[in-house]
């Protein structure tokens, strides 16, 4: 029977195609850990500073066991009478906490964390194709806003972070993989749209002034910089990195390190031109 778990976007959860997913907020909590932590102990600790923080009430430990004991029921209706399986089998007790049991690829954020990890090791071995291709795959998986629809207390705010930072990253990689590759035309509608989200964020910002360089708008090139530096000293009281300062540079100077050719645009940045 097909489990699918998503959390890159809004809590999915479906057994055979049907949802079990509860409607009320702290459920959805307790579902949300269990499944960004698949496979691992949960402990009763963790559970109960992330739905009531550092105020539980009495009843945390009766009230979690109540959710639990809903989202077996929840499975057990999904699983229907197939044969093998079982809600207590799926969602464990452990000693001192809970476990979704469920393969690691059952989970969005795992297979994303995977196709990471491989383009990663694409790119690290001179391949830019394959590796944009895994690391576009990758975060093709997520699906709108990490947890959108899910209060996050503690312990998710930090695994939400996490997933941020991982896909932000992947984002940076498959971006220069696909400058080195020549595609700097194709990224321009994206890079206006996340330097737009990302307004502080100076690796997209880099990005999108070499792309626009080589595609033959220098100008709109340093006023991307310009905006870029007002926003950092109007927010942080920063001027942008000196690496940025020097691609800056490079641009007004038309530096031939710059052309859509191979030759790489973050080692120009680096060498302290």
């Amino acid at each position: 029977m097909i489990v699918d778990i998503g959390v890159l976007g809004p809590l999915r959860a479906r057994i055979g195609g049907v949802s079990v997913v509860p409607s009320a907020a702290k459920p959805r909590q307790l579902l949300a850990l269990l499944a960004v932590r698949t496979g691992q102990i949960v402990t009763v600790d963790e559970l109960t500073a992330e739905l009531w923080q550092e105020d539980p009430p009495r009843s945390a430990a009766t009230t979690l066991q109540t959710y639990v004991l809903q989202l077996r029921r929840r499975i057990t209706a999904a699983i229907g009478g197939h044969p093998g399986l079982s809600a207590k089998d799926m969602l464990s007790t452990e000693h001192g906490g809970y476990r979704l049991a469920r393969p690691a690829d059952a989970v969005d954020l795992h297979r994303a964390r995977a196709l990471i990890a491989r383009g990663r090791q694409e790119l690290a071995d001179g391949d830019d194709h394959a590796g944009s291709a895994l690391l576009g795959e990758a975060l093709r998986l997520w699906d709108g806003p990490t947890l959108v629809d899910v209060p996050r207390g503690p312990q998710l705010r930090i695994e939400y972070m996490a997933m941020e930072e991982s896909r932000l990253g992947a984002l940076e990689l498959r971006i220069e993989a696909d400058l080195r590759l020549g595609r700097h035309h194709r990224l321009l509608d994206e890079l206006t749209t996340l330097t737009a989200e990302q307004p502080l964020h100076e690796a997209l910002h880099a990005h999108f002034m070499v792309a626009l360089y080589r595609s033959g708008r220098a100008v709109q090139s340093t006023e991307v910089f310009r905006r870029l530096r007002a926003t950092l000293i109007d927010e942080l009281g920063l001027e942008p990195s000196p690496r940025v300062q020097r691609l800056h540079q490079a641009i007004l100077a038309s530096h031939p390190d710059l052309d859509p050719v191979p030759a790489p645009v973050m080692e120009l940045m680096a060498k302290g031109r």
